[in-house]
């Protein structure tokens, strides 16, 4: 029987998660916790052989929740199942020692394989998940950098550069969403990422500042 701890600050996520787990016979949801500090209190008491965690989350994110739970309990294996498709969320959640990284619109075979994979120690990673680990070494091995340094002055990923270049060009989420292959919801959380990263508060700022300083 594989012991699991679900993570996620939105329940319905969570109802969502047992609803798909429920038929598996040697799966057992064994407790539920919203947030980082929740998480690390309930595998201390629970010993859950997979934890199921979500990244942004409030008081503590799921990376620094996998990092604190990697070397306090090795035993206990995490699995990220998060909306965030972005290089600097999968390497961050590798070096803090996930054991897999699934996104959150993962089919169920692929769910439940990818939870008996790291039960029994070996790693998981989908295989869009995969092709961007290998882009980031590889530019780490070309560049002789780190992959969190591919980035400019303002901080942004290849990624959010091209889907920066695409906002600039006045595609829709829709249209960048299907040149990416990803959700449009994943879409929404990169833009409020490159608008943060640029401290502008609305896409005619955004657009301002990108050309002005030749970002794409």
């Amino acid at each position: 029987m594989i012991k699991v701890l679900l993570v996620d600050d939105h329940g319905i996520v969570r109802d969502g998660i047992k609803a798909t787990l429920s038929s598996e016979k040697n799966i057992k949801i064994v407790g539920e916790a919203s947030n980082g500090v929740e998480a690390i209190e309930q595998v201390k008491k629970l010993t859950p052989d997979v934890v199921v965690m979500d990244i942004s989350m409030p008081e503590m994110n799921g990376i620094e929740a996998t990092g604190i739970i990697s070397d306090r309990y090795p035993n206990t294996k995490t699995l990220v199942l998060s909306m965030h498709d972005n290089e600097d969320y999968i390497l961050k959640s590798i070096e803090s020692g996930a054991f897999g990284y699934l996104l959150k619109d993962t089919g169920k075979e692929e769910f439940i394989k990818a939870i008996t994979t790291i039960y029994k120690g070996d790693k998981y990673f989908s295989t869009p998940v995969s092709s961007i680990i290998a882009e980031g070494y590889l530019q780490k091995i070309k560049k002789g950098s780190a992959p969190d340094d591919d980035s400019d002055n303002f901080g942004l990923t290849k990624r959010e550069k091209g889907i920066l270049k695409m906002i600039i060009n006045g595609n829709s989420n829709r249209e960048i969403a299907d040149s990416f292959t990803i959700s449009i919801r994943t879409i929404e959380t990169h833009r409020f990422n490159i608008m943060k990263k640029l401290k502008v508060k609305n896409a005619a700022e955004l657009v301002k500042l990108a050309l002005e300083n030749n970002i794409v």
